[in-house]
C-alpha cells in the first residue's frame, strides 16, 4: 500500500509541475465550436465521434507503463482469479457453448475509452462519499489505465479530453486523502474595450444576419445573468465576462455543439469534471446555471493566471490554452504588448471569438450608437428547494403545482431525463410552491423509464445473427424485419443493427404503479446534528451511514465546508430504499463491467457494490452476475 501511494504521489507531481509551466502545460485544445459553427441541437442526441491516432507518450505515461503503477488488467481473465459474487456463497457458472460465443476481436473505440474513463472516475467519487476510499483510490488507477490506451495523436478534441481526465484524477487523489482532514474552521485588470477592424467585422456581423439572436439571447439574459453578476463579483472577476453566454450559448442552459460542449458556458464533458461538475445517466451539472457558473469561473481565473491579460484568456477560453501557448512560444514578440499580433496567427474561425464579444460589449455600451433598441428581459425567477427522495417527473410534479411545465423544467434543467434522481434532490420550484409539493408528494407515482422499441447494437468478427437474436432473447425474422435484411446469412462487421427489445411483463410494471410512501415519514427520519471542532461531510456521513450528497442535499450546501456550531440535519437512517429489482446475468466474451453496467442502466459503483467487486476485480466469460431488472 505504502509503494502504491508514492506511485500515486508521483503522477500528482508530474501533472501538477506540468500544469504551472507555461511552456509545457498539458492541458490541451479546447475544440470548441466557433460562433459561426456552433449548433444547438437536442442535448438527447449527440453527434459521432471520430476516432484519432495513437498519441505521443509523455513522462507521466510512461511511468505508469513502467512501473505498472496502475491495475491495466483485462475485462476477462481465468475463474480462478476472480472473487466470489458474495462471501460464502457464489452464484453458479452458466454453461455455453463455443459456438455461440463468437470470439471478439474488435477494440473500444477512442470515445468508448474516454467514457468509460469517466465512468470509472464518477464510481470513485460514489465509492468517496460512502466512505469507501481504498476503493476510489482504485477507480481513479483504473480510470487512468484506460486513458493511457487512447489514440489521440494530432485529435485535439481527444487529446483535450485526455489530458482534463489526467488532471481531474490527480486533483481527485488529493482530495480522497485530504477529505477526511477537511474541518470546519480582485486584482484582475478589467477587459480592454477595443476598436479595430476584426471588432468591426464582428459588429457588421450582429447588426447584420445575427441581429434577431443577439436580441433573443439579450432578452434570455435577464434570468440568469443577474446570478452570473453576482458570482463574478465575489470572485473578484470583471462583470463584463457575465457576457459570454451570450457568445457561447445564447443564454440557452441546454446549447450543444458539435464539439459536445454543453450548457451556458459550453463545457465539454471531460473539462466539466476538471471543475467539479457531476455528470451521470440522472444528471449533468453543465446544464446547472448556478454550478456551471462556479466551474466558469475557476476556469477563467485558470487561465489568467496563466496569461495575465483578459484577451488571451478569452482566446484560451475558447480555443484551448494548448493553442495560445504554442502560438506564443513560436512568436519572436512579446505578445502582450500586442495581443492582436497573436490573434493574427490564431484559427481565424476560432480566434473570431474575441472581436465577437468586444463587439457585443460596445453594442451593450452604446445600443443606438449601432441601431439596437434593446427589448427588456425576461424577469430572473425566485425559487426554493425541496428535497425528493425517489424518481418523480417534472412534468408531473409541474401539473400537480398548476406551474408551467418549460419554467419547472429549466429550473432543474441538470436532470438529463426531467425526472429526479432515486438519491435525495434538491428540486427547484417557484418560491411559495414548497409547501404545496411536499402535501402531494406522496401521491405522485413513482417515475419508470419508457422501455425502448429496440437497442443498438454493433456486429462483431464472427457473429451471425442467431448468436445475436439468442443473446437479445429475439428472433432472427424480427431482427430482419426492423433492419430490412434480406438474407440472415449475410452480415458485416461494423454493421449496427436495431434490435428489438422485450416487453415488460405486466405483473412487474402493477409492481411499480404505486409509489412507496417515503416523504411524509422524512422529516420523522431526521435528527439534527451541530458540527463539532474536527469534524467534516465525510466523518459526519460515515458516523450517520449516510453520503455526503444526501447531507449537502438535506441542508442545501453547495460546498464541502462546516463551521464549528452549524446544525445539519441528518437521516436517522438512510433514506434512500434498497428495494431495486434484480435478475441473473451471464458473462459473454467482450463484456467488461463498464459495458454491462452501461447496457443495464446502472451506475458503474452501484453494480461494482451490488455484485461485491471492487475496480479492480476482473470477470470471465460465464460467470453469473446480478444486474437491474428491466
Amino acid at each position: 500500500m505504502r509503494f502504491t501511494r508514492c506511485r500515486r504521489v508521483l503522477l500528482i507531481l508530474c501533472v501538477l509541475s506540468c500544469a504551472s509551466c507555461g511552456s509545457t502545460i498539458p492541458s490541451t485544445i479546447n475544440e470548441k465550436a466557433s460562433p459561426q459553427e456552433k449548433k444547438t441541437i437536442d442535448a438527447d442526441n449527440p453527434p459521432q465521434e471520430k476516432e484519432a491516432s495513437r498519441p505521443e507518450i509523455d513522462s507521466t505515461d510512461r511511468f505508469y507503463q513502467n512501473k505498472r503503477a496502475i491495475s491495466s488488467e483485462p475485462a476477462l481473465a481465468r475463474p480462478e482469479e476472480t472473487m466470489p459474487l458474495q462471501q460464502g456463497d457464489s452464484l453458479p457458472v452458466c454453461e455455453e457453448s463455443d459456438a455461440a460465443q463468437p470470439r471478439d476481436t474488435s477494440e473500444p473505440t477512442n470515445q468508448e475509452l474516454l467514457d468509460s474513463a469517466l465512468d470509472y472516475c464518477q464510481a470513485s467519487n460514489d465509492f468517496w462519499e460512502r466512505g469507501d476510499l481504498d476503493n476510489a483510490l482504485d477507480a481513479l488507477d483504473k480510470a487512468y489505465s484506460l486513458i493511457l490506451k487512447v489514440k489521440a495523436d494530432n485529435d485535439a478534441e481527444l487529446l483535450q479530453q485526455k489530458e482534463d481526465l489526467r488532471f481531474t484524477i490527480s486533483k481527485r487523489i488529493i482530495e480522497t486523502y485530504a477529505s477526511r482532514f477537511t474541518a470546519a474552521n480582485g486584482s484582475h485588470k478589467a477587459i480592454p474595450l477595443v476598436m479595430n477592424r476584426h471588432v468591426e467585422r464582428a459588429l457588421d456581423i450582429y447588426k447584420g444576419r445575427e441581429r434577431a439572436s443577439f436580441l433573443d439571447a439579450y432578452r434570455r439574459s435577464g434570468r440568469y445573468r443577474p446570478a452570473i453578476v453576482k458570482a463574478l463579483h465575489e470572485a473578484g472577476l470583471p462583470e463584463e465576462l457575465s457576457w459570454l453566454p451570450l457568445i457561447e450559448s445564447g443564454f440557452k442552459v441546454r446549447a450543444f455543439s458539435r464539439a459536445r460542449a454543453l450548457g451556458l458556458w459550453q463545457f465539454i464533458a471531460s473539462t466539466g469534471y476538471k471543475f467539479g461538475l457531476k455528470r451521470d445517466r440522472w444528471i449533468d451539472e453543465r446544464m446547472d446555471p448556478d454550478k456551471s457558473t462556479q466551474a466558469a469561473i475557476a476556469y477563467l481565473k485558470e487561465l489568467h493566471q496563466i496569461f495575465g491579460d483578459w484577451t488571451t484568456v478569452l482566446a484560451a477560453y475558447n480555443c484551448g490554452e494548448r493553442r495560445v501557448l504554442n502560438r506564443i512560444k513560436s512568436q519572436r514578440i512579446n505578445y502582450l504588448d500586442n495581443f492582436w499580433d497573436l490573434y493574427e496567427t490564431l484559427p481565424r474561425e476560432t480566434a473570431f471569438y474575441v472581436p465577437r464579444f468586444l463587439a457585443v460589449l460596445h453594442i451593450l455600451n452604446d445600443p443606438e450608437a449601432y441601431g439596437f433598441i434593446l427589448p427588456p428581459v425576461d424577469p430572473a425567477i425566485e425559487t426554493e428547494a425541496v428535497t425528493i427522495n425517489k424518481p418523480v417527473h417534472i412534468k408531473t410534479i409541474a401539473k400537480r403545482l398548476d406551474i408551467d411545465y418549460d419554467v419547472l423544467k429549466d429550473l432543474n434543467a441538470e436532470l438529463r431525463h426531467h425526472c429526479t434522481p432515486k438519491e435525495p434532490y434538491s428540486l427547484k420550484v417557484p418560491e411559495g410552491k414548497g409547501e404545496m409539493l411536499l402535501a402531494k408528494l406522496d401521491d405522485i407515482p413513482v417515475w419508470r423509464p419508457p422501455v425502448p422499441a429496440y437497442v443498438v447494437h454493433r456486429v462483431r468478427p464472427g457473429e451471425s445473427l442467431s448468436v445475436i437474436a439468442a443473446r437479445y432473447k429475439t428472433s432472427v425474422r424480427s431482427i430482419m424485419a426492423m433492419n430490412g435484411l434480406r438474407s440472415s446469412h449475410y452480415l458485416k462487421a461494423g454493421w449496427k443493427l436495431r434490435i428489438p427489445t422485450t416487453k415488460v411483463s405486466k405483473a412487474h410494471l402493477e409492481r411499480l404503479e404505486r409509489p412507496p410512501v417515503q416523504t411524509a415519514s422524512l422529516k420523522e427520519e431526521l435528527v439534527t446534528y451541530v458540527v463539532e471542532e474536527g469534524d467534516s461531510l465525510w466523518i459526519v456521513a460515515k458516523r450517520f451511514g449516510t453520503t455526503i450528497t444526501v447531507i449537502q442535499s438535506l441542508n442545501h450546501l453547495n460546498s464541502s465546508e462546516l463551521r464549528v456550531g452549524q446544525v445539519l440535519k441528518v437521516p436517522r437512517v438512510s433514506s434512500v430504499s434498497d428495494s431495486t429489482q434484480t435478475e441473473l446475468y451471464c458473462v459473454r466474451k467482450g463484456d467488461s463491467p463498464y459495458l454491462i453496467a452501461t447496457r443495464h442502466r446502472m451506475n458503474l459503483a452501484e453494480f461494482l457494490k451490488l455484485n461485491h467487486l471492487t475496480p479492480r476485480s476482473t470477470i470471465f466469460p460465464g460467470q453469473v452476475l446480478l444486474v437491474k431488472a428491466d
